[in-house]
């Protein structure tokens, strides 16, 4: 007998415990659903303690081992905020998924030319995070506004996003410039410059403008002065009115050296300092050029730049872009930070994930006001984070972080976690069936739920389930019409997975 057939007989429409990717399992996804209560049907005990109130966003720090649902609560934090934006559309909240860290490391790797991966990584610094996170939302935002969708991560800013965004203030619309100009994506980032400008209708800075005319149309001085020669006088040995042209070409030439060559110096100067301090960015000297070049020259001289390492002016960016959005009804931001093990050059290595994390575990960071850090970070972390000085958690403040020090779940939340994916494969709604009925009758609930807490987390108990159906399937004939798992396979599988999940954790098993 196959798995089809047994599934066919209790009227299930497909393997409930087949699952073992939250990304890609259908089954979660439709237990993710918001109910009638604004909560997803099935979710962990600490679900709620780890998303807060999103009216007050607040900062998480997840611990959690392989499969054992934080990729799924991350799933069902975005759920949440969706219902959430669709029932309070002027009180939104923005969620960044800063969980695709591979780009980033890759090239801060590159930029430190550190030959080490582990030496590259300890140079990580807070401020890297925050240029990360704003590189991460702003380039959705600026495609929002100007009308590009090609990225395929456009921010969802509402209707009329464009007459929303002319009626901006004035500030506003100079940060989200400023925000562009920093963050914005390498490819064409200084033409979107120029798009997002027009889209604000900001037009360009009036000094900008003067220079502008002054330096390429200034000629007309020089050939006022030679027609008025020509007409009123003619004699090529006047000295007063050669005096004057040539006076006049050498006012043109000065106002063309200060506008082409000081000018455009003192900004790419500027533009390599940016570049420099903006260390997970594959842009230019010259695109940053190009960008600042549309700039207030104020803004270009008030210190809003990030021209050092001081986190205060990073800090004053991410307060701009909160500001900036509240015009579309965004109220706070919400940052996930997941699947840290996954890049290449971590590739699950426990120092290198502490050296990319450590430095964001910074209180003044964590407790910003209307914005939540949730951090959803692998079991390997919390073993280096008791290892730390007094000083470390002084900073850190782990006390007022919402800490989950262990994502654990008993025997009888993962026997409803299954119960409730089992209910969610019925072909028939009106023919019930417990996860109980699957199994003999000598098996009782129990039993079940005495051999899931064995399995310790959801991928490793749908393993188990799956292990027993077709374990049991394939010792059966389908004329046999046994439709039901005896004791012996239960315990059999039982101990087989027991000891694979036991090898997992004394790290001489695969998962």
């Amino acid at each position: 007998m196959n798995l089809q057939q047994f599934f066919d007989h209790w009227s299930i429409s497909e393997n409930p415990f087949r699952g073992e990717e939250a990304r890609q399992d259908a089954v979660f996804s439709r237990l993710s659903e918001i109910d009638a209560d604004g909560r997803p049907r099935a979710a962990h005990s600490d679900f709620e303690k780890i998303i807060g109130q999103l009216e007050f966003p607040s900062t998480s720090i997840v611990f959690g081992e392989k499969g054992s649902g934080k990729t799924a609560i991350r799933i069902q934090i975005a759920g949440r905020i969706a219902d959430h934006n669709k029932h309070n559309p002027d009180k939104k909240v923005m969620l960044v998924a800063y969980d695709e860290l591979n780009t980033l490391l890759d090239q801060f790797h590159q930029r430190c030319g550190a030959g080490d991966v582990l030496d590259s990584f300890n140079r990580i610094r807070l401020v890297d995070h925050v240029d990360g996170i704003l590189m991460r939302v702003v380039p959705g935002v600026v495609d929002a506004i100007i009308g590009e969708t090609a990225s395929g991560r456009t921010t969802d800013l509402g209707n009329s996003v464009k007459r929303t965004a002319r009626a901006l203030d004035p500030t506003s619309k100079k940060d989200l410039l400023l925000l562009q100009t920093l963050y914005d994506r390498p490819d064409r980032a200084h033409e979107r410059t120029t798009k997002l400008r027009r889209a604000l209708r900001l037009g360009l800075p009036g000094s900008v403008l003067l220079w502008s005319l002054l330096g390429y149309g200034g000629w007309v001085l020089p050939a006022a002065v030679l027609v008025a020669f020509l007409i009123l006088d003619g004699d090529p040995q006047n000295i007063v009115w050669m005096s004057l042209f040539f006076g006049a070409v050498a006012i043109w030439l000065g106002l063309l050296l200060k506008k082409v060559a000081w000018d455009n110096l003192a900004v790419r100067r500027l533009a390599r300092k940016v570049r420099r301090q903006i260390r997970c960015s594959t842009r230019s000297d010259l695109s940053y050029t190009e960008s600042l070049k549309q700039l207030d020259p104020a803004l270009r001289q008030s210190g809003t730049l990030p021209l050092t390492d001081s986190d205060d002016t990073r800090y004053a960016l991410l307060t701009k872009f909160k500001q900036a959005i509240t015009g579309f009804g965004y109220a706070s931001i919400v940052v996930i930070l997941d699947r840290v093990d996954e890049p290449t050059l971590i590739n699950g290595d426990a120092d290198r994930m502490r050296a990319v994390v450590w430095p964001m575990l910074n209180n003044k960071f964590l407790q910003q006001e209307g914005l939540g850090i949730k951090m959803l970070l692998p079991i390997e972390l919390r073993h280096a984070l008791f290892k730390e000085s007094t000083s470390f958690f002084q900073e850190a403040r782990l006390d007022k972080q919402n800490l989950v020090e262990r994502l654990t779940w008993s025997g009888p939340a993962l026997y409803d976690l299954c119960e409730a994916r089992l209910a969610a494969c019925r072909a028939d709604e009106s023919s019930e069936v417990s996860l109980l009925d699957l199994f003999a009758e000598d098996v009782t609930r129990q039993d079940l739920v005495d051999a899931l807490d064995q399995m310790h987390q959801p991928r490793d108990a749908f393993k188990f389930l799956y292990a027993c159906l077709n374990e049991h399937c394939s010792n059966v004939t389908s004329t046999e019409q046994s439709f039901r798992v005896p004791r012996l396979v239960l315990e059999s599988v039982r101990r087989q997975q027991a000891d694979r999940v036991q090898q997992l954790y004394r790290g001489i098993g695969p998962a």
